[in-house]
């Protein structure tokens, strides 16, 4: 469907359009910046109360918010790498999970683990509750679903049957069938308790996510390619087709009550679907910079949370105008998303490798990695307050052009091996060379107590 039937079904909701441009909502109206976070927002989740929201940032960590004031109650950090899907769990507990190939279960009132969960050989993206609680889905990049007993009394089941990463997992009514979706190309449906399954899309472009309507027995998928299709279940017949002439839709979010879908792409632009009328209410350029990543509804179903490249969250009346939220999601200045042309080629070399896990101040911003202010003679593992993994903690690297020439040279992963740092390599001598030369201009005094990598 191309942009013609697109603006002929915004022009059915052409009141609503005007309503909303008639009347923008000032700051205090429902937005909110949830701001703490040292990296890009992966997932968002709202507890059943509304009470509260969870964010999962590139930082490592999760943010616990107050939904009515915005306000941070605490951070959750145990994670070894980014963390890309959060969840309540309604008892008190959140899940967590992400690149480090690990599902956490957390105390809310410790702010501590409970039990980890491991046994995936892929970063995993995705996490769902099965409607008794019992039982968390993940979807792994190893190709894998795991089903996992949060009472921590049965083993591990493993579905296995897709031929590429999962990207999202999601339960029946009953809990008695979970649906997949996978890079792959298809949404299967699996039998849990026998862990068979069929498929029942195969799409010609990867599948990223997927969402039910449990009450009325439809599912929505949004692909790589732009698509945005709902099936009927009953009849394995779709109902309709909304696709935009975009690509990739990155994030999808059902409304409690299921009647408005919330769907984000990978070029900042979010749309609201009317799900009983399968009209599009709202189709607008939200974040100008970089991609939707998650989005969340509150529990009445008045607000939505969402985030992506930028380090904080958003919470946004969906009765806001598009210049209102587009100003609340409005990203700070990312030196990756500048114009090369405007940097020199260190800089380009920093920016693409290494803005945005490090700072270059000594500030003690939140990033996935330490300030690199003063690496240059320090030891490695030794900026305060960075919790390092054991293999930076305990190594006898000091950091300078020869050392820092040869992590690129020959990445983390033969260099640092068994740390937390993510394979990069810059293959040009000369692009290397730049890299060391803009360090040593921007990285502050040489030494200093307890500053490095």
């Amino acid at each position: 469907m191309g942009w013609s039937m697109i603006g002929a079904q915004i022009g059915r909701a052409t009141a609503f359009c005007v309503a909303l441009l008639a009347a923008p909502l000032a700051a205090d109206d429902g937005f909110a910046r949830l701001e703490g976070h040292g990296g890009p927002i992966k997932g968002v989740a709202v507890s059943p109360d509304g009470s509260q929201a969870l964010t999962a940032s590139f930082d490592y960590s999760i943010g616990l918010w107050d939904v009515e004031t915005g306000t941070r109650q605490a951070w959750l950090e145990g994670h070894r790498a980014a963390v890309n899907a959060v969840a309540f769990t309604g008892d008190g507990k959140v899940l967590s999970a992400g690149d480090d190939f690990e599902l956490i279960l957390w105390d809310l009132s410790t702010g501590t683990p409970v039990r980890r969960f491991e046994g995936h050989k892929g970063k995993i993206l995705d996490i769902d509750l099965s409607p008794d609680g019992r039982w968390a889905a993940t979807a792994g990049w190893d190709g894998w679903i795991g089903l996992w007993d949060l009472e921590g009394t049965l083993p591990v089941r493993w579905l296995k049957g897709h031929k590429s990463n999962v990207n999202d997992t999601v339960f029946s009514a009953d809990g008695a069938r979970l649906y997949s979706a996978s890079y792959d190309g298809t949404i299967r449906v699996w039998d849990v308790a026998e862990g068979t399954s069929r498929p029942l899309v195969s799409h010609g472009f990867g599948v990223n996510h997927v969402v039910l309507n449990r009450s009325l027995g439809w599912l929505a998928y949004g692909a790589l390619d732009g698509a945005i299709r709902v099936l009927d279940l009953d009849t394995e017949t779709e109902i309709a087709d909304l696709t935009a002439d975009r690509r990739p839709v990155l994030s999808l979010a059902l409304n409690p009550d299921g009647t408005r879908l919330a769907v984000g792409d990978g070029e900042g632009y979010v749309m609201i679907i009317d799900a009983v009328t399968w009209t599009i209410e709202r189709d607008f350029h939200a974040a100008t910079r970089g991609p939707i990543w998650a989005l969340a509804w509150t529990a009445d179903g008045a607000r939505v949370l969402s985030g992506g490249i930028d380090d904080a969250a958003a919470l946004w009346p969906v009765a806001a105008s598009d210049e209102a939220v587009a100003e609340i999601l409005a990203t700070g200045e990312r030196s990756f998303l500048r114009d090369p042309a405007e940097m020199t080629n260190g800089e380009r070399q920093f920016a693409r490798k290494c803005s945005i896990c490090h700072t270059l101040t000594p500030d003690g911003a939140r990033r996935a990695g330490p300030s690199l202010y003063g690496i240059f003679g320090r030891r490695a593992g030794t900026y305060a307050g960075y919790r390092y993994s054991p293999a930076l903690a305990q190594s006898d690297i000091v950091w300078d052009a020869e050392t820092i020439d040869r992590l690129f040279e020959e990445g983390p992963d033969h260099y640092t091996p068994g740390s937390k740092m993510p394979m990069q390599v810059i293959a040009g001598v000369a692009d290397r060379a730049d890299l060391i030369a803009f360090l040593a201009q921007n990285t502050g005094p040489r030494g200093g107590p307890q500053q490095g990598e």
